[in-house]
């Protein structure tokens, strides 16, 4: 029954933020606003630019970035995990691609950075190619390489 609870609210949650991110995400919101703070500027007379109207702009301006701070993010983090499980799908599907790269996001840094320095030695041996597409794993390029080098060093008569 809480797990029901918690459940239903997760997806009204979920509805309401995507229809806020939504939301002002459009001109509509930001003129909305740029008219929020038009008449904040022309009430400053009549409130004779007193520390209160300083702070009714500071608060509102508060509250409202720091609410939307984590409809962002939660926008940002569906959307990332989308296009990983998509490049996931890519890879998985594509024969000759490293699996390796799958569910890539979820290796430590020092493992991501092992793997940048690891397709790092990819692109240098890809540059010394005529055509970039020659190669698509450290390992053919390497061997690819070494095949050439052979041949460079001892040419076929």
């Amino acid at each position: 029954m809480v797990k029901k609870k918690r459940n239903r609210l997760g997806q009204m949650l979920e509805r309401f933020s995507r229809k806020v991110t939504e939301a002002t995400g459009t001109s509509t919101a930001f003129i909305l606003a740029l008219l929020v703070i038009v008449v904040w500027i022309l009430t400053g007379p009549l409130f004779h630019f007193s520390d209160t109207w300083q702070l009714v702009i500071n608060t509102g301006t508060t509250i409202v970035t720091f609410l939307m701070v984590f409809l962002i993010q939660r926008s940002q983090n569906k959307d990332a995990l989308a296009i990983h499980l998509k490049l996931n799908e890519i890879v998985a599907a594509l024969e000759g691609a490293s699996n390796r790269l799958i569910d890539v996001e979820d290796l430590s840094e020092a493992e991501i950075k092992t793997l940048h320095t690891y397709y790092q030695r990819l692109v240098n041996m890809a540059k010394k190619d005529l055509k970039l597409t020659m190669s698509h794993s450290v390992e053919e390029a390497e061997a690819r390489h070494q095949v050439k080098h052979r041949k460079h060093l001892h040419p076929a008569t």
